[in-house]
């Protein structure tokens, strides 16, 4: 018997000021008709090209509309991979160590799970209105990726 692949569907989708949790996003992607979950969690590193000096902290600023143009994006990412998607992005000052982003991808088998992780991020990096703001340990800051 042939069974077409599940469509794809987002579980969840928010950008938010408080703390993420990895194992809430892994909880909202699983299903029995999945057989791969991969998960991507961006980090505050200590360093930057762009940065002078030691990276100390970040400030993320969120567009209004930030929240919906990241649900759009990953209806769109589930919808081409027909994995289940759940992400999650901070707004608001984080410190090395902090984390800022999280995807979880479920889907019945690995290249799509994998795929729709890897794009999602790219998508998020270059369209979703969100800006940071890093400061170093000399206390000079400057926007990154305007």
């Amino acid at each position: 018997m042939i069974t077409e692949a599940p469509s794809g569907r987002v579980a969840h989708a928010s950008v938010t000021d408080e703390s993420l949790d990895v194992a809430e996003h892994l909880d909202a992607v699983r299903g029995r008709e999945h057989g791969a979950v991969d998960v991507f969690v961006g980090t505050i590193r200590d360093h930057d090209p762009e940065a002078s000096g030691t990276v100390v902290r970040l400030e993320y600023e969120a567009h209004p509309d930030a929240e919906g143009m990241l649900r759009a994006l990953t209806a769109r990412v589930a919808q081409a991979t027909g994995a289940t998607i759940a992400v999650s992005h901070r707004h608001g000052t984080l410190e090395v160590g902090d984390v800022a982003v999280v995807i979880a991808s479920a889907a019945p088998h690995r290249a799509a799970a994998l795929e729709s992780t890897r794009a999602l991020i790219e998508l998020v990096k270059t369209e979703v209105p969100i800006w940071k703001r890093q400061t170093d340990d000399a206390g000079r800051s400057e926007w990154v990726g305007l």
